[in-house]
């Protein structure tokens, strides 16, 4: 990702998940869009905005989930608690007590990018 502006003026800002998903090389933007798709499908009606000068789902103007790209992975978190069939799926991943990282070079596991947007959602 180009965290500079394009007048080396300072950090890049994004005004939309669209561009923010443009600064990035093609294979991270692909798995961007990946998650972000699969995010609404879980979430219909969910929104968008840039928070933290990242992607976040929101729900009835609510931040709910955030997503980000690196260079060899894709971040989500807060990851919700609780529930411990997702405990042990999202253990592998788990890189902070409330993130998870997807490595690119592996298949981003979209069944697992659903059920943290369904899960935080039901917690509010």
């Amino acid at each position: 990702m180009s965290t500079e502006s394009p007048d080396s003026s300072g950090p890049a800002k994004f005004a939309t998940v669209d561009q923010y998903i443009a600064s990035f090389p093609d294979d991270v933007q692909h798995a961007l869009e990946s998650i972000r798709q699969t995010i609404h499908e879980a979430v219909p009606g969910a929104g968008e905005t840039i928070s933290y000068q990242m992607p976040t789902i929101t729900v009835h103007g609510k931040s709910v989930v955030h997503f980000a790209g690196g260079k060899h992975h894709i971040s989500m978190y807060p990851l919700p608690e609780g529930d411990t069939e997702f405990e042990k799926a999202i253990d592998p991943y788990r890189s902070a007590k409330a993130t998870a990282k997807f490595p690119l070079n592996k298949p981003i596991p979209l069944n697992l990018v659903a059920r943290i947007a369904e899960l935080l959602v039901a917690r509010g």
